[in-house]
This record gives C-alpha cells, sequence and structure tokens, in this order.
C-alpha cells in the first residue's frame, strides 16, 4: 500500500500551480496599477514632464508620498513576478541568474521610497546626486534599472531555449528588446540629449513592465486554462 503525504506530489503540484497563477495576476494588476498612478500624477502639482524629468521627480512635492508607495508597489510587484516564474518549474543558470537579477531589480525600486531624488533644473546636462539622498537615490536606480533589464534579458534567453511557455516569447522578446533600446537611448539623453531624459527613462521602463505584463499574463492564462481542464 503506497501512502501520499498531503504535501507531496500532486498536491504540491496543484498547491504550486495556485501559487504560481495568483503571482501572475498579482504581477499584472501590480504593472496596470503603477502605470495608473504614473500617470495620475503627471495631472497633478508640480506637473512634472515626462519628456525632460525623470519618474523619480514625482516622488517629491506635495503628492510625492503616492509615488513613493508606487516605488514600494513595484518592488512587490517585481517579487510577484518572481515567484510565478519560480512556480513555473525549470533548471539552468540562465533562469537562476535572471530571477535573482530581476529580484534584486524590484527590492531597488522599494529602496527608492526612504530616498528622495534631487530635483535638476530641465534640460541640464547628466544627472548628478547634490545630496546624499539624491546620490543614493541615484546609484539605487541606476542598478535597480541594469539589474532588471539583465534580468529580463536572462530570462528571455531561459525562455527560448527551454521552450516552457512558448506563447510568451514574442512578447518577451519585443519588450526585452526595447527595454535594450531604453537603456542606451537613457545613456545617450544623459550625456548628449539632457531634455530627453525622462522620456529614455519610461522607454526603459516600459520594457520592464511591458515584460511582466507579457509574461506573467501567459502564465495567468495557461494556469487558468489548466485549472478549468481539471
Amino acid at each position: 500500500m503506497t501512502v501520499t503525504h498531503p504535501g507531496s506530489g500532486p498536491d504540491m503540484q496543484r498547491r504550486a500551480r495556485s501559487m504560481g497563477r495568483t503571482a501572475a495576476q498579482v504581477a499584472v494588476v501590480g504593472v496596470v496599477v503603477y502605470v495608473l498612478v504614473d500617470i495620475v500624477l503627471q495631472l497633478l502639482p508640480p506637473h512634472y514632464s515626462p519628456i525632460s524629468e525623470t519618474e523619480s521627480n514625482l516622488a517629491v512635492g506635495p503628492f510625492g508620498w503616492i509615488m513613493n508607495l508606487n516605488f514600494v508597489g513595484r518592488m512587490i510587484t517585481s517579487i510577484a513576478a518572481v515567484v510565478a516564474l519560480t512556480a513555473l518549474g525549470g533548471t539552468g543558470i540562465l533562469r537562476r541568474l535572471g530571477l535573482w537579477l530581476f529580484l534584486v531589480g524590484g527590492f531597488c525600486s522599494g529602496v527608492l521610497a526612504f530616498f528622495p531624488t534631487d530635483i535638476h533644473e530641465v534640460g541640464e546636462p547628466g544627472l548628478a546626486g547634490e545630496s546624499v539622498s539624491g546620490s543614493v537615490h541615484l546609484v539605487v536606480a541606476t542598478a535597480g534599472f541594469l539589474a532588471a533589464l539583465a534580468g529580463i534579458c536572462a530570462l528571455t534567453a531561459w525562455l527560448w531555449r527551454s521552450r516552457v511557455l512558448p506563447r510568451a516569447l514574442a512578447a518577451a522578446s519585443v519588450f526585452t528588446a526595447l527595454g535594450v533600446v531604453g537603456i542606451l537611448f537613457l545613456g545617450l539623453a544623459i550625456t548628449v540629449f539632457p531634455g530627453l531624459v525622462g522620456l529614455a527613462e519610461r522607454v526603459c521602463l516600459l520594457g520592464i513592465l511591458g515584460w511582466v505584463i507579457g509574461v506573467c499574463g501567459v502564465l495567468a492564462r495557461r494556469a487558468r486554462n489548466t485549472e478549468d481542464a481539471r
């Protein structure tokens, strides 16, 4: 007679699928909420320009606390995406490296909430911290962007190699490419076209958040279809 423990075998697999589906849904909702909050804050005083001023400026001003909560929300969204992808299963160094890098990027977003940026004049060349808080914000923001982008690059390569989520490959590839273009554009904007630094940063962010929507959206649908089939 074979005894099946409630925490192992098919029961554990069902729990993992359920957790992955929930985490994927949280990640998708988190991205939508993050973008909506950004849009609303752009319409509120002091009316920062999304083209010439960085997103971090939204955390400075009478409604800055909302943006700080949004930064924490982006961290939670990143954690949810990592949980969803972990539940998907699989092996390989690309998968492990990608998950850890994306998680680091998410935690960096949360840290930004506690270190307000320095406000620079529109069109001022380069970005430099003028205070301790501003300097920490700049370093953490840069590290977070690079880690998140490196993470989605590694995870996209893993998805292509493993073929565990074929329906997400197109979206993952497009948004990864957009994120890479965005970070190159950001570097160019900082050094040559400072008046476009806000736009460049948002292109980069669009690549990262779009990747989460594209991959986790497919994950959530696949998990739901699997449950319905049962």
